[in-house]
């Protein structure tokens, strides 16, 4: 127990999952489980809604495809028309390369950016990182932490 909240070791990965479970029904909203590894089935028995990143990168992904093809069709078709060997203004086949590239380049910087702010990062500072237990989730420990800004939050309860 510190000033940040409560912390807990586990060492077996099926405890893990019950006590978010347990955590999650007793209504605490604010605590979070630091594992060496991925654990299967943990966002689940935490409560955890999807993320919106891949929404984040389908937008941009989109606006960067409508931008070059607009681009494209503006400057080939209405701000500077010229007839090359009798080909239109503008075609679709020849943006497809350039269409695809900025589809990419702005889906990238934008899942980038995006998973950058919603995990709040860079984060330079854990109000967790001096508790002993909490340098065992980078080895050999599962380790919950219950932040004491929960509503709930009872320093002999919980």
């Amino acid at each position: 127990m510190n000033n940040a909240g409560i912390t807990g070791l586990f060492t077996d990965p099926d405890r893990v999952l019950v006590a978010a479970e347990q955590l999650r029904t007793a209504g605490y909203s604010k605590f979070d489980f630091h594992t060496p590894y991925p654990l299967h089935g943990l966002d689940e028995a935490m409560g955890i809604k999807p993320t919106i990143l891949p929404w984040i990168s389908l937008g941009a992904g989109l606006a960067g495809a409508g931008i070059a093809f607009h681009l494209q069709w503006w400057t080939g078709a209405v701000d500077y028309p010229l007839v090359i060997g009798g080909k239109p203004f503008f075609a679709v086949e020849p943006s497809i390369p350039i269409a695809f590239e900025l589809t990419v380049l702005l889906s990238a910087i934008a899942t980038v950016v995006g998973m950058f702010a919603l995990n709040r990062l860079p984060q330079w500072f854990s109000k967790w990182q001096h508790d002993p237990h909490f340098t065992r989730s980078t080895d050999d420990g599962f380790v919950v932490t219950v932040d004491a800004a929960d509503p709930i939050f009872h320093e002999l309860k919980t």
